[in-house]
């Protein structure tokens, strides 16, 4: 999957599938994106190949207190990726509106949806949660076992 900015600045290519698909509904998305939620892919940091120029880092204050690595655009701002300390660098969490083909991927489970906009409905058969969850849970085995071997 490739994806990129608004300017086109930046590109860059996904080399795998999503271990996991996240739809967050919390407040900070929200407001960071100006919207309803945001859809984030994870995807192991190595998985994805800059095709052109260089997103820089933005520290930004998170709810767990901890923050989150953005990285943006230099030109447009546009965010393209996070980073959270939970996994550090090892996981991206790919904005799937920066991908040529957001249609491409698709929520596996809605997450703080004790904040979610009260119009935005949830389709049926989607886990959905009120704060985070456990992904030994919700996770497919091979999702699992890609996440593991980053820890090692």
């Amino acid at each position: 999957m490739d994806g990129g900015c608004a300017c086109g600045a930046v590109r860059y290519r996904i080399h795998v599938t999503p271990m996991f698909v996240h739809c967050c509904h919390c407040r900070d998305c929200q407001r960071e994106t100006g919207s309803a939620f945001a859809i984030n892919a994870l995807v192991e940091r190595g998985q994805i190949e800059l095709l052109s120029g260089e997103p820089e880092s933005v520290p930004t204050p998170s709810a767990s207190g901890k923050g989150q690595d953005i990285r943006r655009c230099p030109a447009c701002r546009v965010a393209l990726w996070s980073h959270y300390a939970g996994s550090g660098e090892a996981i991206a969490f790919v904005r799937a509106g920066t991908l040529d083909d957001p249609t491409a991927v698709r929520p596996d489970v809605h997450i703080y949806t004790r904040s979610k906009l009260p119009w935005v409905a949830i389709p049926e058969g989607v886990p959905a949660v009120e704060e985070y969850y456990s992904p030994k849970q919700l996770w497919p085995a091979e999702s699992q076992a890609r996440f593991k071997a980053l820890r090692r």
